[in-house]
């Protein structure tokens, strides 16, 4: 067993994880992180997208979070997000069809438009989509 740390990832509406990790990386506003047991505190915001965590013992596990903030502290790691979910509980089907609807939304731009809403609905699709690819090739 190597050194580990405490992770809690945590929605607004449930915890999602808690255990002993010896590693958690993130998708971070300034570029990916890699938080290991040890790591100096830190808090950073997160854009959407994969959370891996590698558990004790090596087993990986994929998470989505829809954004929030990550804050390493020495013995533990936080991710508190909006919405966040193990990736293989998503449905492939229906991110795809979001990313769809959304795509269609900003090529038909009518006068009561409102960009920013779509092109952050077509980027969560797509961070749940990059999630979900994420899974496949750890499985492989």
């Amino acid at each position: 067993m190597g050194i580990s740390v405490h992770c809690d990832i945590v929605s607004a509406e449930e915890e999602i994880f808690s255990g002993r990790v010896e590693m958690v990386i993130a998708a971070g506003q300034e570029g990916d992180l890699g938080v290991a047991p040890g790591h100096a505190p830190l808090l950073s915001a997160l854009k959407p997208g994969p959370v891996r965590v590698i558990k004790q013992g090596g087993e990986e596990e994929v998470f989505y979070v829809s954004g929030g903030y990550l804050e390493v502290q020495p013995n533990v790691v936080t991710i508190l997000s909006d919405s966040a979910q193990r990736a293989a509980d998503m449905d492939e089907a229906a991110a795809m069809e979001a990313k769809q609807a959304a795509e269609k939304e900003l090529a038909n731009q009518s006068g009561d438009f409102d960009y920013s809403r779509a092109a952050s609905q077509l980027a969560e699709a797509a961070a749940r989509l990059r999630t979900i690819q994420s899974l496949r090739n750890k499985l492989r």
